[in-house]
């Protein structure tokens, strides 16, 4: 380990598009352990795939980190992504002179030479060695451009790799935090690149280069990299860094036991922002996705999770991404929250769907409808169809009321419904006089059951099956009741 006191560990995403929920795990879990030891918490963007890394997914992962509330110390500003901090660059694209720097050393060292051989050259060793029934690796040349030559060479506008020499072959064991000791084979890797042809640094050099200059002490990752590893062992011991400690995360699956992907549908961080759930809830959710709380705790306030959390918990098996149990720990989340936080994180998403309820600008109207409907609540979204029905400029008596319309006692029964409104003083009903309306419609009426219930649900909400009643209408005005069942009247078949 870096032998600097004070823990330091970093994320380094590539900003090729939203933030994966396994990135904001590996996120989540270097967070809290920096601040579980005093630590510190880095972000680097790692940008140097100038094909698929943009600006705008850069923005766009900073803003999810943000949403989920995992701040960092040092790296891009998130507001203007000016460098915090005083190892920066804190971007890949911005360091290549430090890269370029350390693959010379390397050249001056015999640990690495100018590779002119081309993708062709390269392919035809390979078909050979594949004929020939030999695993293929990349082997030193016979001979080697000096560097000078290779120099000039270049700046003719001939194009050469910078390619680490592996000379020994010898086996090397990583201690791993969540694996324990990992054995990497001497014979798993060739010749490996360090600088491209196009003078862009690739991931196993720059990773090496920019741990050791920023100081990490511990790297919790992903267990798809556990393979590159191999090549970054080989480079800390030939530039003579200190290695920090390793951990490599279990893989996420679906409920197919698959590496979860866009397949087993929402899988980036702002996928479940737009479908109305809590950052809160995502972030407890991942953190028990591959590490356990040594209480057994389930829902976790952020200080608690800072607390408890240690890497002797993290578990090498994958982890199974349980949707059924996200949307309870987002539910118990989202009812927890006072009403006032309630009403601001879900009005987006009326506003979003065209809902108008001008009612909403009552405090005590906003209260008593969250207390109805949060119940019927498992993420913000769900409150689109709880509220649809209570916007007026949304009523419409809709195809499926025909057959209640066409009943014969239909027009008893609104008639009824209008004239126990009518006779109501307060302007709005409470459940019991509902239920007591109700239960006066059906003894003027002289029906009861579906003959009853129908119509007045299509009087009150449009249709004759889906919302309950006695939830929707404590929660409309008299006014807005005695204006629906008109429309309703007005729409009678007979």
């Amino acid at each position: 380990m870096a032998s600097a006191s004070k823990v330091r560990v970093r994320f380094a995403p590539s900003p090729t598009g939203y933030l994966h929920v396994g990135g904001a795990r590996t996120a989540l879990y270097n967070f809290l352990f920096a601040k579980h030891n005093g630590g510190d918490f880095i972000l680097r963007v790692e940008d140097t795939d100038l094909e698929r890394s943009t600006e705008e997914s850069m923005r766009m992962q900073i803003q999810d980190l943000e949403w989920l509330g995992i701040p960092w110390d040092e790296g891009p500003n998130p507001k203007d992504f000016t460098d915090m901090g005083p190892v920066g660059p804190y971007r890949q694209s911005r360091r290549k002179d430090i890269y370029m720097e350390h693959a010379q050393r390397l050249i001056a060292q015999g640990r690495a030479y100018y590779d002119f051989r081309t993708d062709a050259e390269l392919d035809a060793l390979k078909a050979a060695a594949v004929s020939a029934g030999q695993q293929f690796q990349v082997e030193t040349p016979k001979s080697i451009v000096p560097p000078e030559e290779a120099k000039k060479r270049i700046a003719a506008g001939e194009l050469a790799a910078i390619r680490y020499k592996v000379a020994e072959k010898r086996d090397y064991v990583l201690h791993d935090l969540v694996r324990g000791d990992v054995t990497f084979p001497s014979d798993m890797v060739g010749d490996f690149v360090c600088i491209r042809s196009n003078g862009m640094p690739v991931y196993n050099f720059c990773c090496v280069v920019d741990d050791a200059l920023m100081k990490m002490t511990h790297i919790f990752r992903a267990e798809e990299h556990l393979p590159n590893t191999l090549r970054q062992m080989m480079l800390y011991e030939a530039f003579g860094y200190e290695m920090p400690k390793f951990g490599h995360l279990s893989f996420i699956l679906g409920a197919d036991r698959q590496k979860l992907s866009k397949r087993h549908g929402a899988s980036s961080c702002n996928d479940y922002r737009v479908k109305g759930y809590l950052p809160e809830a995502l972030n407890n959710f991942i953190l028990l996705s591959g590490w356990s709380s040594p209480k057994g705790d389930e829902i976790m306030s952020r200080e608690e999770q800072i607390a408890q959390f240690t890497a002797d918990r993290f578990n090498s098996s994958p982890a199974i991404f349980d949707a059924v149990k996200l949307e309870w720990m987002n539910s118990q989340y989202l009812r927890a929250l006072p009403h006032e936080e309630l009403w601001r994180r879900t009005e987006p998403f009326l506003k979003e769907a065209g809902i108008e309820l001008s009612q909403s600008k009552d405090a005590a109207w906003r209260d008593q409808a969250l207390s109805i409907f949060k119940i019927k609540m498992n993420t913000l979204l769900d409150a689109v169809a709880l509220f649809l029905p209570l916007d007026d400029s949304k009523f419409a008596i809709k195809p499926d009321a025909a057959e209640a319309l066409g009943w014969p006692e239909t027009r008893k029964v609104l008639e009824a419904w209008k004239s126990q409104l009518q006779s109501i003083p307060e302007d709005r009903l409470t459940e019991q006089q509902f239920d007591q309306a109700q239960e006066a419609v059906k003894v003027a009426a002289g029906v009861k059951g579906k003959n009853l219930f129908m119509p007045i649900r299509v009087a009150v909400v449009g249709q004759p099956h889906g919302s309950e009643l006695k939830m929707v209408v404590p929660l409309l005005a008299k006014s807005s009741l005695l204006h629906r069942v008109d429309q309703a009247l007005a729409a009678l078949k007979v």
